[in-house]
């Protein structure tokens, strides 16, 4: 509901209904509407990180080829609704980064700490194929930039389309960046 609705504009009420539960049983295991942001972004970076744990793009060989396929992986997983493949924590950091900081605190660290999860990727590839002037956490930071961005487009214009060219672009600057031919 969050991610197809945003955080603001979901009610304790339709959270309630959608669980099947009273208010009273979501305000015994939440304090707040924002604690329970806090808890789904933690919940996020838990079942998102599994996924991405198991993913094949751990694979090969080269590093270099393993970041390809995980750009390749994630772009897989544009299909439908954009509220069915976009990002929860980096839906509600966009409302909430300056209302409630325990939120934004949680985000940063889901996108931060699976951004984080390609840095060894990264830093390999870079002393492979002889690419400096920049760190693997920036480089990790700046695909997960523009994974979002492509999900923000893709909200924008309420398909995955856009999503998929972005995801696109990026494996091609990371081929221009390391020369792979």
């Amino acid at each position: 509901m969050i991610r197809a609705k945003g955080f603001a504009a979901t009610s304790v009420d339709e959270l309630c209904r959608a669980a099947g539960v009273t208010k009273g049983a979501f305000f015994h295991h939440f304090a707040s509407k924002e604690a329970l942001g806090v808890a789904a972004a933690q919940f996020w970076t838990e079942s998102t990180g599994a996924l991405f744990a198991g993913a094949p793009y751990h694979a090969p060989d080269d590093p270099l080829d393993r970041v390809l396929a995980y750009i390749d992986f994630r772009s897989l997983l544009l299909d439908g609704d954009p509220a069915e493949f976009t990002c929860l924590a980096g839906t509600m950091v966009q409302e909430a980064f300056g209302s409630s900081d325990a939120i934004r605190a949680a985000c940063e660290a889901s996108i931060f700490g699976h951004a984080a999860t390609l840095e060894a990727d990264l830093a390999a590839a870079m002393e492979m194929h002889g690419v400096s002037g920049t760190t693997a956490r920036s480089l990790a930071l700046h695909t997960q930039a523009v994974l979002q961005g492509g999900f923000i487009l893709a909200k924008a214009a309420g398909g995955p389309q856009i999503a998929r060219e972005s995801a696109a672009h990026l494996r091609r600057y990371f081929e221009l960046l390391f020369k792979k031919e």
